[in-house]
């Protein structure tokens, strides 16, 4: 027993922040993403639909309505969040924001109307808003600048692995319980899981922090040796490129995951099991593009290029979804296509802090946060286009072509700006270079 601690004691050595920071923002994201997007899971269930009155010829316009006004809440309020975080630090932001989300999730369970469940929404996004926010101040604190992209992934493998496992423990819990009992167990775990790590390991700066030796500090703190620009992101034209591309990311992803459980049970004619299965395999497709995209961006240092490939790849497999011959082929490419915004939400993050400074991290990161607006608008614009369609979802997957191949295109003017850096970084210190 001594010597595993000992081991363990050794492999943390010059390494506590992977333990410090990125476990409890991976929880962070694990059950955040569940209480988000779980939504997607529960409005399938008969019992949640007759208990709050989403019946009739504009059932699919309400059902898109709930996510609508939630995305709405949460992209506003990420633009405030980045000015709080900035202030007052992302240790006390991301609790007190955990026990606006908690107490929300257990007003949901307990909303009687559908209007009732609506204002508990809008009050769970606010909540939520500081998400973004909280973890790029996290990581631009506390990390090297070479290692941002792993450790971007490790916060954002919990966005993906949470709803992987949601699908399957909601599901378990709609089957065992009554619709409620789905929100009850998931602020239990917000107020006795994530609040506490966030409480007791995390510190706003590792020079807060009682774990971390000189070191560790030394390393974290240490330049690549590049300089960074002096001006403000928001005076580096691909930082609005980037925005765009979030927008569309966030139209993209919104719009596939919401809709998702729905599509296969409804279009597609699947059991709630195979959609479960289904579901879970998407949110591990976006997981594997998420871990794909951590090691590229920092192997290649190309960031930019791999975005503009993912928006291909989400076009090509959404068309597949329309012409796949068998129910399983177009649940799979669905499932793909998600997954590519999985790891274009990863680089947008990773472009946060590239472009910004630990200053302005909050800033940064709230006003990308705000992009997520177009996702409640996907939500609703294809619910409605379902109920004009006669519940066809071919029409809306036809739009989110068209979001993906905007997206390819404005990150294509990028890529050459990308090359030219990465060229200048790989002279030698000792070469003059004339411009």
């Amino acid at each position: 027993m001594n010597m595993f601690l000992e081991r363990g004691s050794q492999m943390l050595k010059g390494n506590k922040r992977w333990l410090y920071i990125a476990v409890p923002i991976f929880f962070f994201w694990f059950f955040g993403q569940i209480d988000k997007l779980g939504i997607s899971v529960i409005q399938t269930d008969p019992g949640f639909l007759s208990d709050l009155g989403l019946t009739g010829a504009d059932k699919n316009a309400k059902i898109g309505l709930i996510t609508f006004i939630f995305t709405i809440s949460y992209a506003v309020s990420n633009i405030f969040w980045g000015f709080v975080i900035d202030k007052a630090g992302p240790r006390k932001t991301a609790v007190f924001g955990l026990f606006i989300w908690t107490a929300t999730m257990i007003a949901g369970s307990l909303a009687t109307s559908y209007e009732m469940f609506l204002i508990s929404r809008v009050i769970l996004g606010f909540g939520e808003g500081m998400m973004i926010p909280v973890c790029g101040k996290f990581i631009s604190n506390w990390f090297n600048q070479r290692e941002l992209g792993r450790a971007q992934s490790t916060w954002l493998a919990g966005n993906y692995f949470g709803p992987a496992c949601g699908a399957v423990i909601l599901t378990l819990v709609l089957a065992t319980f009554h619709w409620e009992a789905a929100f009850f167990f998931l602020a239990a775990f917000n107020l006795f899981f994530v609040i506490p790590m966030f409480w007791f390991l995390t510190r706003d700066t590792p020079e807060e922090h009682y774990a971390i030796d000189k070191e560790e500090l030394a390393y974290i703190r240490k330049s690549d040796g590049t300089e960074k620009p002096k001006k403000s992101f928001a005076q580096d034209y691909r930082y609005w490129i980037v925005w765009f591309g979030m927008l569309m990311s966030s139209f993209l992803f919104f719009g596939i995951s919401i809709w998702l459980p729905t599509y296969l049970v409804e279009a597609k004619s699947f059991s709630r099991e195979a959609m479960t299965g289904i579901t879970s395999l998407s949110w591990l497709f976006a997981l594997g593009f998420v871990l794909s995209c951590g090691f590229l961006a920092d192997k290649t240092r190309r960031p930019s290029l791999l975005a503009t490939i993912l928006f291909s790849l989400t076009a090509v497999f959404l068309t597949a979804a329309i012409f796949a011959p068998h129910p399983v082929l177009a649940g799979i490419c669905m499932g793909l296509a998600m997954g590519t915004q999985g790891g274009v939400f990863h680089l947008s993050n990773l472009f946060i802090v590239k472009f910004s400074t630990p200053e302005t991290a909050g800033r940064a990161a709230g006003l990308m946060g705000f992009t997520n607006i177009l996702g409640g608008f996907s939500s609703y614009i294809m619910g409605w286009m379902r109920d004009l369609a006669g519940g066809d979802f071919g029409p809306s997957i036809v739009m989110l072509i068209i979001a993906a191949s905007l997206g390819f295109i404005a990150y294509i003017f990028t890529i050459k700006k990308e090359a030219a850096e990465l060229r200048i970084e790989q002279i030698p210190p000792n070469r003059k270079v004339i411009v």
